[in-house]
């Protein structure tokens, strides 16, 4: 499960001149980095474009197949997701992560004012919204687990760039290793294949989620510990790692001057659509040809080293898009719901709740997999559309003026004092 956002705690101050944002290529009005904005919004999709599959079909990530949806098409839909979309972007969301926690360090150090109380504010504040998601709209909640692994970042601060890129790669070797072994283990005591029970369990968790309000909030209490191991043990060391890269690329400002990383752009390219996509291919294999047993393990092992490749090539295409002919339509359209990432992630699970729940429509295990996706894709266009309108004329996302409020104790004027000018003309990517 992807079950993340792109950098769930960054806000327009917190990313926008006043923050501490990186001047150089690519920044628009008011100094913001425009194209790590845009970033955001593609991660956002990627995102949905997961998650919405684990909404839609109790099936999905049990191993086995929904038996109404098994056409060729179905089939093709499932492939591209798991190749292309899983345990790819929450990498891209943390890495984003670690990048802004820099930016509001340096703001911090700029102003005189004492970060540590600041930041334990805010990590309580996406702990406590994280918990409300995951308990009434959506068990695979990322908001939690990064409010605990900020803690271990604001520790760890003061890392030099070099230790931070070492240590995240040790933590993606350890992370990996610890998959071979554990395929290793289950290899030799015989252990494989799915759950015999998996398909009853599958269609009483539909029926549960098709209930009323409280039996949909029983059924998330009863997800919620297979999804906190699920967290714990294989997207938190992962995620960690990736605050660390975001960390380290935050000090060289990395994102600031991407004319002057071209190369190293064009090298993840070169990887990440190689390495990382096999990767993927091996990963999508295990998980829907051959799955509990043996080699989905190990396949969970390959995917650890090889998913960050790809979700760095993904990174470095949209960055180098963003830097040429078409830059500023990029910016223009995945900019402004980039810029307010943490109401986009709790919009986009909302409405798939009413869609797919019974507090809505209850739709879930009826609709196939190429509907579903298609579902992603409008609602992703009407959030483009949204985030814009609304920026025009105001400084933060609802829940990003909130999170902000708590974290200044302070109350923000959320309107834009003579318009928001950022998001409404295409040379902002410079």
């Amino acid at each position: 499960m992807e079950r993340g956002t792109a950098d769930p705690t960054a806000d327009a101050a917190d990313t926008g001149a006043g923050a501490g944002t990186d001047r150089g290529a690519g920044a628009g009005a008011g100094g913001r980095l425009a194209q790590v904005d845009a970033l955001r919004g593609f991660a956002l999709l990627g995102i949905l474009v997961v998650n919405i599959g684990y909404m839609a079909s109790t099936y999905h990530g049990s191993g086995l197949e929904d038996p109404g949806f098994a056409s060729p098409l179905d089939g093709a839909v499932r492939w591209f997701v798991t190749v292309f979309f899983e345990a790819k972007f929450f990498l891209l969301f943390s890495f984003l992560f670690g990048y802004a926690f820099t930016l509001q360090l340096d703001s911090a150090e700029r102003s005189g004012a004492r970060f540590a109380p600041r930041f334990l504010r805010r990590l309580a504040g996406l702990f406590v919204l994280g918990a409300l998601h995951a308990v009434l709209l959506f068990p695979g909640d990322i908001l939690t687990t990064y409010a605990v692994l900020g803690l271990i970042l604001l520790a760890a601060r003061r890392l030099r760039p070099r230790t931070a890129v070492r240590t995240a790669v040790v933590l993606f070797a350890v992370t990996a290793a610890w998959y071979v072994l554990l395929a290793a283990g289950v290899h030799l005591t015989g252990g494989a294949g799915v759950d015999p029970g998996a398909a009853a369990e599958a269609e009483r968790a539909a029926a549960a989620l098709r209930g009323g309000a409280g039996t949909v909030i029983g059924e998330h209490l009863r997800q919620l510990p297979d999804v906190v191991f699920l967290l714990a043990f294989f997207q938190a060391p992962a995620a960690f790692a990736a605050f660390l890269l975001g960390l380290a690329a935050g000090r060289a400002r990395a994102l600031g001057d991407l004319a002057r990383h071209r190369t190293t752009l064009v090298r993840l390219q070169w990887a990440g659509f190689t390495l990382g996509l096999l990767g993927g291919v091996v990963y999508a294999h295990a998980s829907l040809v051959r799955p509990g047993g043996a080699y989905q393990i190990l396949a969970l092992g390959v995917d650890v080293v090889t998913a960050p490749l790809l979700a760095a090539a993904y990174a470095a295409t949209l960055l180098r898009i963003a830097q040429g002919r078409f830059g500023g339509r990029t910016v223009a359209v995945l900019g402004p719901v980039g810029s307010m990432t943490l109401t986009g992630y709790l919009a986009q699970s909302l409405v798939c709740a009413l869609l797919f729940t019974g507090y809505g429509a209850g739709l879930v295990g009826r609709l196939s997999p190429p509907v579903v996706l298609a579902i992603a894709l409008a609602l992703f266009g009407a959030q483009t559309v949204v985030s814009r309108w609304w920026l025009r004329s105001r400084r933060y996302g609802p829940v990003e003026w909130l999170l902000r409020a708590w974290t200044t104790l302070t109350r923000p004027s959320l309107r834009a004092h003579g318009g928001n000018r950022l998001w409404t003309r295409p040379e902002g990517c410079g």
